[in-house]
């Protein structure tokens, strides 16, 4: 099973993504959403990492993730600070609410997680149908030289007395289909000694900027925008690692 999120996965990302931390996209979230009064959407919510600042600053946001443990997390960071926590266990290609939104935001490239061309442009309409009339969708890619780059890794954190650990290695480079798949290997450790592990297979699509322009169009959007490095109103680049674009129902 591709891009599950399950236990030692989810562990993993609570430790190197805690709710708040800001890769300075909280922020210029934040911003973009000044004046907004109606529901908000986060898709792919993970553990709240940008879902809870958004709450603490009075929006009226719901959540949906595939990973029931990520969901888990999330959940447990709003209880513990007393927020709301409408979420629920969906996925991009079949979530569906009887509201609609005023903003949709998908942060820190998650929707690169839909591998499939066609299946990513489906998403994209079922966001846009989502929305209600004048909404917008606030949405971040990784530029794609960071696709290429690094095809083996190690990376550890502790917990207490734990040491989680992440191998990651690129298995295969699609240039074609645009994409990437990486074996991570998550291991649990405890005095020296092997608690748990879980491999997991890691697929990714890259998308150029006009290329990306184009899709939202097809999807229905107008007003169609993008900057670079969280910089709003600076066209996307050369050394940007995020691109955010922005797009609006009509």
């Amino acid at each position: 099973m591709q891009n599950r999120y399950a236990t030692l996965a989810a562990w993993v990302y609570e430790l190197d993504k805690p709710v708040g931390r800001s890769f300075g996209d909280v922020e210029f979230y934040l911003e973009r959403l000044k004046g907004v009064s109606g529901p908000v959407l986060e898709p792919a919510v993970g553990n709240g990492r940008l879902f809870v600042p958004l709450l603490e600053a009075g929006l009226d946001v719901k959540g949906f993730d595939a990973s029931d443990e990520m969901l888990a997390y999330c959940r447990a960071a709003c209880e513990s600070r007393s927020l709301p926590a409408s979420l629920s266990r969906q996925t991009f290609e079949a979530f569906s609410y009887d509201e609609r939104f005023e903003a949709i935001l998908v942060p820190l490239g998650s929707i690169q997680l839909i591998t499939d061309y066609e299946a990513a442009l489906g998403v994209l309409k079922r966001f846009h149908d989502h929305l209600a009339p004048g909404g917008r969708l606030i949405l971040d890619l990784d530029a794609i030289d960071g696709f290429l780059d690094a095809p083996h890794s190690v990376r550890t954190w502790k917990a207490g007395d734990d040491l989680l650990t992440l191998t990651a290695d690129r298995i295969d480079t699609d240039y074609v289909g645009q994409t990437t798949t990486t074996s991570l290997r998550y291991e649990h450790w405890r005095a020296g000694k092997l608690v748990d592990s879980e491999i997991d297979l890691f697929g990714l699509r890259w998308w150029g900027v006009a290329e990306f322009e184009l899709a939202l169009r097809a999807a229905g959007f107008v007003e169609v925008t993008a900057c670079g490095d969280y910089q709003h109103g600076r066209r996307p680049h050369k050394g940007a690692g995020i691109i955010t674009f922005e797009a609006r129902r009509a």
